[in-house]
């Protein structure tokens, strides 16, 4: 059997894992007795933790929040992750202060093994350039979003379309579901009312009215995953599915050394020293034919058919543009 500080500390990290937790399980986890279990949470009890017990067919018991912060439990591999995690946040957001202090916290405490690790991990998390004069969602903004979404309640608020339009913000009612990040930015997922369509809003040009609404049951989301559901609404689709609703190949006069670092997630494949295959997606076929163009190299289509035509659109529009400015 385990010393008792050490099976304490395991106690904590389970009920740290999940909300509920029977005497039986944690008798089975820590290979100790019912008894046993029960000791250790007046022990835990006395260090500070609120352990609330439940009535049922074994008993169960739950760790609580309380009025402070009790004492903090985390293994080798939780800490490693949460220094990840802080060094991620503290670059470009309005809570990078804050990151950064709570890192410079938890480094202080942690014993030299785990310190030595942290201080191994150098990571920068770089916006995208185009992002780079973007301004940050207020943290309140961000506090009364995820209130209305734990809430369940309809949310009012004024949303800037374009920082540079002329007109002014527009007012939506939605039902929010869920806040997301996506390539450096953060946006609500929500139900747009008036629209009766999903949507995703810019954090940063939300600005919410008071009250909120009435509460509401929320809406299956289409697919199920959060995830999956932003990156193919990103990518031009319904949101079922994060495949690209445009896909097509060629094969480009180019080694796939020079081809693979700007093929973003597509495929490339070496057909010979100066030639490679390249599979890409996008959301329209003309964006496709764009992108495959900036190559600056001589392309051969395989297919679709679609990707042949928008080659030709585009090389009309390319011809008229060009005898345009040599006749202006």
């Amino acid at each position: 059997m385990q010393k008792t500080s050490s099976r304490l500390l395991a106690l904590l990290s389970l009920l740290q894992t999940r909300r509920d937790w029977s005497g039986e399980d944690l008798a089975e986890r820590l290979d100790i007795s019912p008894r046993t279990v029960r000791r250790d949470m007046d022990r835990l009890r006395e260090l500070g933790y609120r352990i609330k017990a439940f009535k049922g067919p074994t008993g169960g018991y739950r760790l609580d929040v309380g009025g402070h912060l009790p004492p903090l439990l985390f293994d080798d591999g939780q800490a490693v992750a949460l220094a990840v995690a802080l060094q991620t946040a503290a670059t470009g957001t309005t809570i990078a202060e804050d990151a950064a202090r709570a890192l410079a916290m938890i480094r202080q405490v942690m014993p030299s093994r785990l310190r030595h690790r942290m201080d191994m991990l150098r990571i920068t998390a770089v916006r995208p350039p185009e992002n780079g004069d973007a301004p940050q969602a207020d943290t309140q903004v961000f506090t009364d979003l995820s209130s209305a979404i734990h809430a369940r309640e309809e949310l009012r608020f004024d949303y800037a379309q374009d920082r540079k339009a002329a007109t002014g913000p527009q007012h939506r009612r939605v039902q929010p579901h869920h806040l997301v990040a996506w390539q450096g930015r953060w946006y609500l997922l929500a139900w747009d009312l008036d629209r009766d369509n999903w949507r995703a809003f810019r954090v940063d040009r939300i600005h919410p009215r008071t009250p909120t609404g009435p509460r509401f049951t929320p809406r299956e989301l289409p697919g199920g995953d959060v995830s999956a559901f932003v990156a193919g609404r990103f990518r031009g689709s319904d949101g079922t599915t994060t495949d690209w609703p445009c896909q097509g190949e060629v094969v480009l006069d180019l080694p796939a050394t020079a081809v693979a670092p700007f093929a973003r997630d597509g495929i490339v494949e070496e057909l010979g020293p100066d030639r490679c295959r390249l599979a890409l997606g996008s959301w329209s076929w003309t964006g496709l034919a764009a992108t495959i163009g900036r190559f600056d190299a001589d392309i051969e289509v395989i297919g679709p058919p679609e990707l042949n035509a928008a080659f030709a659109r585009l090389a009309t529009r390319y011809s008229n543009a060009a005898r345009t400015t040599t006749l202006s």
